[in-house]
């Protein structure tokens, strides 16, 4: 059996979902700003009450593990760890644009290629690019877009590109085989089938030591010197 509770917070999306034999039996969620804070141990417990589930009856917890908000992350995994320690549970660890991808083929069936993109600073993108069995083709990586930025795909294919750093790409390409859907956004709908392969196969993290998919050093502005 598996009953698993998933966390979503790569994002401003705050989401949680609950499975059961990889299936969607529940889910909350809201895109308002990084409110994971106030509001996913609030999700939590909602989903967890809707479903009629004691937190000891979960055989796994789920938390995307980025890339994405460094903030974002702190919170999602940090919430994850504590339950799982808590509960004595073991955790799952789903990459955030793998999921992502996985939404997208869902809705775009017909489509070959996807490339999830979340906003970074200026002009750069965490993403990758995925095939529609969710074959890694480009890996996940902090690119600087440009004008060019995969050409080499659009010429063969239609590609889909969407996400919170999507909008940034329509600006500079104009390829007649892009294509973008700004409605999809991560969800913890989408980690639901990720998580019951990694389940069944057994691949767990090591709680002692896991850690968020940064992907880069956490970055903050300082004020100048006043000399």
């Amino acid at each position: 059996m598996s009953l698993i509770l998933h966390l979503e917070t790569a994002t401003t999306v705050c989401s949680v979902a609950l499975s059961y034999e990889g299936k969607l039996i529940a889910l909350k969620e809201e895109n308002k700003g990084f409110t994971h804070a106030e509001h996913l141990t609030i999700f939590i417990e909602e989903v967890m009450q809707k479903s009629n589930q004691a937190f000891s009856n979960l055989d796994a917890i789920a938390v995307s593990k980025g890339p994405g908000s460094y903030t974002g992350l702190r919170i999602g995994v940090a919430t994850a760890k504590g339950l799982c320690f808590g509960l004595g549970k073991p955790l799952l660890a789903i990459n955030t644009l793998t999921s992502m991808a996985f939404g997208a083929s869902l809705k775009h069936n017909q489509l070959k290629y996807f490339c999830p993109m979340l906003d970074a600073r200026r002009m750069e993108v965490y993403t990758a690019l995925y095939q529609k069995n969710l074959e890694e083709i480009s890996p996940t990586e902090a690119l600087i877009l440009n004008d060019s930025s995969f050409n080499e795909k659009l010429l063969e294919n239609e590609v889909l590109f969407f996400g919170d750093g999507a909008a940034k790409f329509q600006e500079i390409c104009n390829h007649r085989h892009a294509k973008f859907d700004f409605e999809l956004q991560p969800s913890a709908a989408n980690m639901v089938g990720l998580a019951y392969d990694k389940y069944k196969q057994q691949l767990f993290e090591d709680l002692a030591y896991f850690e968020p998919f940064y992907l880069k050093e956490f970055y903050s502005p300082t004020a100048k010197s006043k000399d």
